[in-house]
Parts: C-alpha cells; sequence; structure tokens
C-alpha cells in the first residue's frame, strides 16, 4: 500500500521556510512516499503557499524519490493550456514524481476575487480535465466550444510519466464522481466528510453504467488522521488534547457558512475515531490500516500525521518516526505485523 503524508496546509505552513521543506526531506528518508499539498488562491486569509505547484517544485528539488501532489488544483480558477505546460515541466524537472489532483472548487471569496461565475465552474472544471489529458498525452488538441476556446495547438514535449502524470479527481457529488468514472480517473477521496458517501456514490455510478469500480478504487487515494504512540496511555494523552481544538475549527468554519456555534454538533468522539483516524500502538495501526484497505479496496493511503496543523510540526515527526520505524516494512512487504 501507498503511504503518503498531508495535513500541511492554511496555518500549518507558517514559519521558517527552510525548516518546512527539510521536514519534507525528512519524510522521505523515513520512507513515505509522496506529499500532497493544497491550493487556496486569493482567500479572505493570506496564508504562505498559495501556488502547490510552486511548493512542489521547492520541495521536489530538494528530494530524489519523494512524490508531490496537489490536492487539489482548482481548475476552474486556471488556462487549462498554461497549466499544461507547468505541470508537463514539473513531471520533467522532478524526472516523473508529480501527481496532479484536480477540482471544481468551492470557495467563494476567490470566484469573486477572480470574477468567476459559481455556475461555471462545473463547465470550466470538466472541459479543462478533458484538456490536460490530452495536452499531458502529447497529442495535439483544440477546442471550438465552451470556456475555453482556441484554434489547433501542437503537442506538448513528451512527459516522462506515460501516457500521462496521473491525475486524481476530487469531489463528493454524484455528477463529479459520475464524470472522473467516465474519465477513468482515480479519486481523492476526502478526510472531512469521510469518503463513505463519496464511494457510494461511485458504486451507483459504476452500476448505472453496468460496470466495475474495483480497479477504479485500487488506484484512489483515501485519508485519515494519524495518531500513533508506544502504549494506549501515550495516545490517549494526544487525543485528549485534540478534541477541544478540532471543535472549535469545525464552530470556525461552520461560521464562515453562517452556521451559528450554538448549532454545531458536539464530536462524536467514538464515530470520528472509527470513520476518520487510525490511532493506537504500531500493532493497533497495522491492523486498522490493513482493515481498511481490505474493506475499501483502496491502494493509497495520505495520513495525517499534524491534525491538520492543530499538532505541532514537532509532534507530528515525532509520529511520523515511529510509524515508519514499526508499521511501513510491514505495510511495505505486505507480512503480518512482527511483535516482539
Amino acid at each position: 500500500m501507498r503511504i503518503d503524508l498531508a495535513g500541511w496546509t492554511r496555518d500549518a505552513t507558517r514559519g521558517d521556510h527552510r525548516a518546512f521543506l527539510a521536514l519534507f526531506e525528512r519524510a522521505e528518508r523515513l520512507g513515505f512516499q509522496g506529499v500532497w499539498f493544497n491550493e487556496f488562491r486569493v482567500p479572505d486569509t493570506a496564508w504562505p503557499y498559495p501556488s502547490p505547484l510552486l511548493l512542489a517544485a521547492a520541495v521536489l528539488a530538494r528530494t530524489e524519490r519523494l512524490r508531490v501532489g496537489t490536492s487539489v488544483l482548482v481548475l476552474p480558477l486556471h488556462h487549462p493550456l498554461m497549466l499544461a505546460e507547468e505541470i508537463a515541466q514539473l513531471d520533467l524537472q522532478s524526472a516523473g514524481r508529480i501527481d496532479v489532483g484536480v477540482g471544481r472548487g468551492t470557495e467563494p471569496a476567490a470566484l469573486r476575487a477572480l470574477q468567476i461565475d459559481a455556475d461555471c465552474t462545473r463547465e470550466r472544471f470538466e472541459q479543462s480535465c478533458r484538456i490536460l489529458v490530452e495536452a499531458l498525452s502529447g497529442r495535439p488538441i483544440a477546442a471550438g466550444q465552451g470556456p475555453w476556446r482556441f484554434e489547433d495547438r501542437p503537442a506538448l514535449p513528451s512527459t516522462v510519466q506515460r501516457p500521462h502524470p496521473p491525475l486524481y479527481v476530487a469531489g463528493s457529488t454524484a455528477e463529479t464522481l459520475g464524470f472522473a468514472f467516465d474519465q477513468n480517473l482515480p479519486l481523492l477521496l476526502s478526510l472531512e466528510p469521510p469518503e463513505g458517501t463519496q464511494l457510494e456514490r461511485l458504486e451507483a455510478a459504476a452500476r448505472e453504467r453496468g460496470r466495475d469500480a474495483a480497479a477504479l478504487r485500487a488506484r484512489s487515494s483515501l485519508a485519515r488522521y494519524v495518531c500513533i504512540g508506544a502504549d494506549e496511555a501515550a495516545v490517549q494523552a494526544q487525543l485528549a488534547t485534540l478534541w477541544p481544538q478540532l471543535y472549535q475549527r469545525r464552530v470556525y468554519f461552520a461560521g464562515k457558512r453562517g452556521v451559528p456555534a450554538d448549532q454545531v454538533l458536539p464530536i462524536d468522539v467514538p464515530r470520528v475515531l472509527a470513520e476518520q483516524f487510525i490511532h493506537g500502538t504500531p500493532e493497533q495501526c497495522h491492523a486498522q490500516i490493513t482493515a481498511l484497505r481490505e474493506r475499501t479496496g483502496i491502494g493509497q493511503l495520505r495520513c495525517v500525521f499534524n491534525a491538520n496543523g492543530l499538532w505541532s510540526d514537532a509532534q507530528a515527526l515525532a509520529g511520523m518516526e515511529l510509524f515508519a520505524q514499526e508499521v511501513l516494512p510491514s505495510l511495505r512487504s505486505a507480512v503480518p505485523f512482527a511483535t516482539v
């Protein structure tokens, strides 16, 4: 199973730039296979890394094996011809270590600032996605209708990864999941809310088309918070500090949607642990990941060791090191967890 990292976004990226990049150099040495970065353009509150491709370029230049992914590029914000060029360039510069997650986006502030009609985002997303696949596959392209129209363009230079750098689709609606299925593009499944509804809608799309979604699921990626400790007491101590912070963050984002604080439900701890966490001792974490893979059929896991910024980099790194030492070897070799 491929084991990646995620969670370094918005406030979690503030601090010294060199120390931030060094974290991912350390991740590579520990044996993690990839890291994913988000895109939030022209937000109401600025943050250091609005461009995941520029950040990817910096990380890729300092590593040799680590893959870097976007989770996601918000396609309605970009002209697909320019985006295809930038992705192809990163693929070349990194010797084929770029993964491209794409999505439609739902951030109203960015759409308003860039004067993009929210009602057009689906059309822009779907056309852009098709153009990216064609352009990155090294085929000449043209567009005579839709939001982007241009005459015949020559093929881009061949990418290192063939037929093109991996593209993943993030989305939760039946329309987006059906589109991903029709285009044979794997999914970047969400952490909040968890992926259950997305997988149900993917299976429904497959049934409607008389096909099976198993192969697409195997290429998809899901996410989990990871809380690992040497013993149960250490794990519970970490989790006890998290629940109040996680609730306050939910209140904050609910407020941005116009939901009053008194209407935000308390955290259902057993449910959240079951649906959104890998937690426990190394042996327990290994067992939970194995069960998750068997239940979902999904072959990639994005591990969030920093609770999306609620835990410090030092705490996240301690968890990463224990996980790399005790859990990763058994996951890589697909052998039972070795206990002493």
